[in-house]
């Protein structure tokens, strides 16, 4: 049974109260090597934290030692995106960056990521019985639907994706919010006895950091929010948006993807780029490549690209500036190539189940097809390639059937014990710099850092300036005066 300061917090529309966390046990953790230089462990953490005693589930974790151990500050947690990302696997992989996590950084901190629940190895959200057949199904549909014919059978296939989650995971996609796993987060942060939190939140982990300053405000030491959100209109919308605009429509990153885009045209065009897309008026080289393969399909060695394909891929590419020029050269082929009769494209993810588990419980979403249909054709019109493809980008979530009682849906402006560091590229094609600066101002104590460049936050925007500042910040929790950084080259250089 709920306590009566849960249920007052319920009443009245705000997320369960904290302490609720403060009533599960802190977890003990056996750090064991698990090559690399990296440390592994698991720890269990109450499936349901109004029954804090009750059933467990096992998280998985990860951790690169400080490199000083004398100079150690304590453990930096970093949540590296998605939702659906393992943090196991993408500390791995990406914890000696430098340009991520400088040695600096290193000697002073253990690193420490987890798989959050739902995801990776930690209570694994499924709707699938094998990868075979997750492949199959997700294969058979297209990134978004390209004209309002193909809706119908769009929606349909939502529509079964998400009775076989429902099927497959049942109970647990009640449980997997991000208030939860913030409730998680600060289980973790007493485990590795750390009096308050260290945290690099990237992308969507700039959300579940946010979450965390509200719910445990005196519990901060240093956060780090890299790429943000719009934190209220990624939760329930603005006034009505919540069940009348779809989510990224209603924070306008159709209007961060054209401004990216225009810059890799840009780029691209300068003299001296390393740019094998360049030659003429190149936005009407792109019209007439869209045109192209929106007639016929068109195959090359890189694969079939149909329209929703084309614009598909170079939405992706948009993120990593390290591919732009890739990128240019897939463009390039595809000009080149002659048409093709048929196209198929594989969009395969091991992280599609998790993000619709915990996005579908974090968030407002229209139920009603018909507002898709809507938009899809006056975002069309507003913002030409890129409006349409964002409008179907969350469609799981119009069906999506668990429900998080838990989940955090605000105040954002509660006084944290320290300031908190946002930082953003210039042109970012995933959390554009005006919802970056949103998510700034609902909160209550903030600094802000603009990197002059292009793509999605500091896993993929060089910048050694950047890393400088924010390692500094996550040093001494004091806000920088520096408010811009450059980056370490251009993307066509």
């Amino acid at each position: 049974m709920k306590s009566l300061l849960l249920t007052a917090a319920l009443l009245i529309g705000l997320a369960p109260p904290a302490p609720a966390a403060e009533e599960a046990q802190t977890p003990v953790l056996a750090w064991q090597d698990c090559q690399d230089g990296f440390q592994c462990s698991t720890a269990k953490v109450p499936l349901d934290y109004d029954q804090p005693s009750g059933s467990k589930i096992d998280l998985a974790l990860i951790r690169l030692p400080a490199t000083d151990p004398s100079k150690r500050i304590g453990s930096l947690f970093v949540n590296f995106g998605g939702p659906g990302a393992s943090g196991v696997d993408r500390l791995r992989a990406r914890g000696k960056w430098e340009w991520l996590f400088s040695p600096e950084l290193r000697a002073r901190f253990d690193v420490v990521s987890w798989d959050p629940r739902g995801i990776g190895r930690s209570a694994t959200v499924r709707c699938f019985d094998s990868v075979e057949e997750q492949q199959q199904f997700l294969n058979s549909i297209p990134v978004y639907p390209d004209t309002a014919a193909q809706e119908p059978a769009f929606y349909d296939s939502y529509r079964e994706f998400v009775r076989r989650c429902e099927e497959k995971s049942g109970d647990l996609l009640d449980h997997v919010s991000s208030a939860n796993t913030a409730r998680d987060l600060d289980l973790l942060r007493k485990a590795v006895g750390d009096k308050k939190l260290t945290y690099h939140g990237i992308s969507y982990g700039t959300h579940l950091g946010a979450i965390y300053a509200n719910m445990f405000p005196d519990k901060v030491r240093a956060l780090a929010f890299d790429g943000s959100l719009d934190f209220i209109g990624n939760a329930t919308g603005h006034g009505d948006q919540g069940t009348t605009v779809p989510l990224d429509t209603r924070q306008d990153v159709p209007r961060g993807v054209a401004e990216t885009f225009d810059q890799f045209l840009r780029l691209c065009a300068a003299p001296g780029a390393q740019c094998a897309f360049a030659g003429g008026d190149l936005k009407q080289k792109w019209a007439d490549l869209v045109a192209k393969v929106t007639a016929s399909p068109v195959t090359t060695p890189d694969g079939r690209f149909d329209r929703v394909s084309l614009i598909s891929l170079v939405w992706d590419a948009l993120a990593q500036p390290d591919t732009w020029q890739d990128t240019a050269r897939v463009l390039q082929g595809v000009w080149e190539a002659p048409a093709s009769l048929t196209a198929s494209a594989d969009y395969v993810t091991n992280r599609f189940e998790g993000f619709n588990a915990v996005q579908c419980s974090d968030s407002d979403f229209p139920r009603d097809p018909a507002v898709y249909t809507k938009y899809g054709k006056s975002e069309d019109e507003r913002v030409p390639y890129w409006g349409r493809a964002v409008v179907f980008d969350m469609m799981a979530c119009a069906f999506w059937q668990g429900r998080d009682d838990d989940r955090y849906t605000g105040p954002w402006n509660r006084r944290t014990s320290a300031p908190i560091l946002f930082i953003n590229s210039r042109f970012d094609p995933s959390t554009p710099l005006h919802g970056a600066q949103d998510g700034a101002a609902e909160m209550a104590r903030t600094g802000f850092l603009t990197v002059e460049g292009y793509g999605h936050t500091s896993m993929y925007v060089r910048s050694a300036c950047a890393e400088k500042v924010k390692r500094e910040y996550l040093f001494t929790g004091v806000l920088p005066a520096q408010k811009t950084c450059g980056i370490d080259k251009s993307p066509f250089a």
